[in-house]
């Protein structure tokens, strides 16, 4: 590159630098909007059921059946209510007072003592199929430990045809937290770096100063690094801003590389970055620029990308379409390098999509841009 043209990059460069800081919304999306989005999301989104009233229904209120009761009590996510009959119960659930029902009949105990096969109805409320289903593994989980600690105080082996000793590898307190940060992270940044190319960009084309570039010496080369460049360096200060926020407030941790993160962190970023570019280039309008880059980036990678949605639960049409979505690669990347550490067998090929849909992006931009005012 010649010398009068890297002067010209840097008069470019110094330009944008000066321009995001006199207009403080560069800086307000870039570090605040990631850092409120997160505190929304992730103190705000859960899939863990926690806390879930359950109506406990028992005929026969004896010793036996007021341990079961007991184990409820001391589970951390259930608040029990003791209610008088089925009747009630049934009124309880339907009116949303109570998630589930746990019914003990008259017969528990003496079926339990003389047989050993006691039935215990649970009604779920499955208005919301997903909390339904995790109720429901919680009250069997309750039942099982109480009848590991019946078998152990009545002195004798617990007599069940098969025992099932489960090991939750990568995410072993379970906590849907350390699956939605990173995940919303992804989403975040597809918005920020959409958001921080498009608005600006398209600000220029209204207040004219594009035009003003378009008659100076500079090559549309040199104007889109120098708006690539900035641009760049600020979403990936807001991605290590997001990162620490997840590692130190949100404790999720990090298994994996710093340097892996932060790697496809700016191939995915670049790809948001010239999404952005082929938005305001085409568009020209700060309106329509910022209506543009939600509907066409975030909603996709809100939506698509697998971090809330499972992909394998998709019709096949809309999987196919994941596959368009640059936050489906990053997600994957972001899941793994947290919970599971450098597991080159996912990072490699999902890194390899990314640079790909960065290129092709940043590609469709450049040829959108035309120096003519026109």
């Amino acid at each position: 590159m010649r010398r009068s043209s890297l002067m010209r990059l840097r008069g470019l460069l110094r330009k944008e630098w000066l321009q995001i800081l006199r207009d403080p919304s560069s800086i307000s999306i870039a570090f605040v909007l990631p850092t409120l989005l997160l505190f929304l999301f992730g103190y705000g989104v859960t899939l863990d059921a926690r806390n879930e009233p359950v109506g406990l229904v028992v005929d026969n209120p004896d010793s036996t059946a007021q341990s079961v009761v007991a184990a409820f009590y001391q589970s951390p996510y259930f608040v029990p209510v003791q209610l008088a009959s089925i009747q009630e119960a049934e009124d309880a659930i339907a009116d949303h007072r109570v998630s589930a029902i746990l019914w003990l009949r008259n017969d528990f105990s003496r079926r339990l003592l003389a047989r050993g096969d006691a039935p215990i109805e649970l009604i779920v409320n499955g208005t919301d199929a997903n909390t339904a289903r995790i109720v429901e593994g919680y009250v069997q989980s309750v039942w099982s430990d109480w009848l590991v600690k019946l078998a152990r105080i009545n002195g004798r082996p617990l007599a069940v045809p098969l025992l099932v000793e489960p090991r939750i590898w990568f995410n072993p307190s379970a906590r849907s937290r350390d699956y939605l940060v990173p995940g919303l992270m992804a989403s975040i940044m597809t918005l920020v770096g959409a958001l921080l190319t498009a608005m600006v960009v398209a600000r220029e084309w209204e207040r004219g100063t594009m035009e003003a570039l378009m008659v100076t010496p500079v090559s549309l080369t040199d104007i889109f690094l120098g708006k690539l460049v900035p641009y760049f360096l600020l979403g990936m200060g807001g991605m290590a801003l997001s990162a620490g926020l997840a590692y130190w407030l949100f404790a999720v941790p990090l298994r994996g590389s710093g340097v892996v993160l932060m790697a496809a962190s700016a191939l995915f970023l670049l790809a948001a970055l010239g999404m952005g570019l082929l938005i305001s280039t085409v568009t020209r309008d700060q309106f329509v620029a910022g209506q543009v880059a939600i509907i066409a980036t975030y909603l996709p990678a809100f939506m698509l990308s697998g971090f809330v949605f499972d992909i394998g639960s998709m019709p096949w049409g809309i999987r196919f379409a994941t596959y368009l979505v640059a936050a489906r690669y990053f997600v994957s990347i972001l899941q793994t390098v947290f919970l599971a550490g450098d597991v080159w067998a996912v990072i490699l090929p999902n890194g390899a999509a990314l640079l790909a849909m960065a290129m092709l992006f940043l590609t469709l931009a450049r040829l959108a841009s035309r120096k003519r005012l026109e």
